[in-house]
């Protein structure tokens, strides 16, 4: 990778992201947790939710990742408290298709995404990148089941 590829990669955006990601605090009650790792790098990311009337009510995060992991899960904790199971999974698919298809930015509320479309040539990084969408739309659908057994 030449050093002009790295810098368009981790641009000073994606390194403020990786810097202040929200919610990084656990939930000490939460509905599930999921822990999802990247093997070919090793990020990891546990997500807690909350959910009240099939939305995102309280989330956190603990987040193990390169800057990219990071500045993902950044994009997704700034959006996603009051966010449902299908836009969560909407999102997932849609960073996943652009990264690996040349796919659009992801709908709103999360085009913030769009900071890390420089990864696209770099496919060995998009697992990370999706860590945190993939986590929490496992975690959402862990909690609504058990809340349908309940």
């Amino acid at each position: 990778m030449a050093d002009t590829d790295l810098v368009k990669l981790y641009s000073g955006r994606i390194l403020e992201l990786a810097a202040d990601i929200p919610h990084s605090d656990r939930l000490n009650a939460p509905d599930a947790t999921v822990k999802r790792r990247s093997p070919l790098c090793g990020s990891t990311v546990t997500v807690d939710v909350e959910l009240e009337d099939g939305q995102i009510a309280r989330f956190g995060q603990d987040v193990k990742a390169c800057a990219l992991g990071q500045a993902s899960a950044s994009v997704l904790g700034r959006v996603v408290i009051g966010r449902t199971k299908a836009e969560i999974e909407r999102a997932r698919d849609q960073l996943r298709a652009m990264l690996s298809d040349g796919g659009p930015v992801p709908d709103a509320p999360f085009e913030g995404y769009e900071v890390l479309e420089p990864a696209r040539d770099f496919r060995n990084r998009h697992a990370s990148i999706l860590l945190a969408l993939e986590a929490t739309a496992e975690a959402v659908s862990e909690a609504e089941t058990r809340a349908d057994c309940a």
